[in-house]
């Protein structure tokens, strides 16, 4: 018999979020992760909050909110507030109740600028990391460095020379028409009016330069965790920099190994990190009458291999964060805000990737 498709506009329920989401739901677990993290972020909220006044949206509700947003691959913050708004859901996890009204879109904005302002992504990204090393789930002998372009979020026109004499108004205030046709521009003599710190790069050889940032992962080879991100301006040496930055953190009285791709194969690099009482196990990069700066000191090990073949998993980091976390183009603005956004999808790739590693131990 064929039921009756009768609607009810208004409807009570006895049932709470907390009994529709199911045991063994994958969020369930990240939950308890990230609210142990957050209890060991209280004392850095109150300092950021004055102790009068009218409160304001909780910064557990804003990360939970944000941590949401590069899971689901929630493009905007207007959409999160509608996914916030009848996804059950996504109420559970933040911590509002069923009949709690959300935020507005602007006003999310305003109090997440608070969050970005300071280092809260960094402490959270610690204190995840924390709960690794808490599990056993890290390695600390070996390690594998790599960057990534970002896109910044700046167009090519507004990439014009530092000292622009005035010109006539443009044909169209919101698409102008420009024809860069013979002109030559770098960064500089050239620079973005919309993101002045982006920098014009391109990754490699025949490929088209961008306006972009390089973002900078550190990760250990036992399950591929982030230990280490951050970002820096777009340049030809940044990847080399950044990797004598973090061996210097890294390295402790015991040797420890660092992979890594043809391009930190340079003799600097690799004498600076044997100072550094770090074992560079980079990919030789030798052609032509070019010699590698690895020599069979390093290669004849087995372990050298090994961290070869290690070394592809930080590109599955890097794939999460730019296809699920949307980093490929960024939506913010200077190094520290994109730092900031590059950190937090640190913590989220290996709040995700613990869960996996946690419940296959159980």
């Amino acid at each position: 018999m064929r039921g009756n498709d009768e609607q009810q506009s208004a409807m009570y329920s006895y049932i709470s979020a907390e009994q529709r989401v199911p045991s063994d739901h994958p969020l369930r677990l990240i939950r308890k992760m990230v609210d142990k993290a957050l209890v060991a972020l209280c004392p850095t909220f109150n300092k950021m909050y004055s102790p009068v006044g009218r409160p304001s949206i909780a910064p557990e509700k804003l990360l939970r909110a944000l941590l949401l947003q590069a899971f689901y691959s929630v493009r905007s913050e207007r959409q999160l507030m509608e996914q916030l708004d009848y996804n059950l859901l996504f109420r559970w996890f933040v911590g509002l109740n069923m009949d709690d009204d959300v935020w507005d879109a602007t006003t999310f904005c305003k109090n997440r600028d608070r969050l970005l302002e300071g280092k809260v992504a960094e402490s959270f990204f610690n204190e995840v990391l924390k709960q690794a090393r808490e599990h056993g789930l890290l390695s600390s002998e070996h390690f594998t460095v790599d960057g990534t372009m970002i896109e910044a979020w700046a167009g090519q026109k507004s990439f014009k020379k530092k000292a622009q004499p005035d010109q006539q108004p443009p044909n169209d205030s919101g698409n102008p028409t420009i024809d860069f046709h013979g002109e030559k521009r770098s960064n500089e003599t050239h620079q973005s009016t919309t993101d002045p710190e982006a920098r014009l790069f391109k990754k490699g050889r025949g490929r088209e330069a961008k306006l972009a940032y390089l973002g900078h992962l550190l990760t250990e080879n036992r399950n591929g965790l982030v230990v280490k991100a951050c970002v820096t301006q777009a340049n030809g040496f940044a990847e080399r920099e950044v990797a004598v930055k973090f061996a210097g953190e890294i390295s402790k009285r015991r040797r420890v190994t660092m992979g890594g791709d043809k391009a930190y194969d340079t003799k600097g690099v690799i004498k600076q990190l044997r100072q550094l009482n770090v074992t560079p196990h980079v990919a030789e990069n030798a052609y032509g009458n070019h010699t590698s700066a690895i020599d069979k000191r390093t290669t004849k090990h087995v372990g050298y291999t090994i961290s070869l073949n290690k070394r592809k998993r930080i590109e599955e980091v890097f794939g999460w964060m730019k296809t699920i976390a949307m980093m490929r183009k960024t939506r913010h603005r200077g190094v520290d805000r994109v730092g900031w956004v590059f950190g937090f999808a640190a913590a989220a790739y290996n709040l995700v990737r613990m869960r996996k590693l946690i419940t296959a131990a159980a």
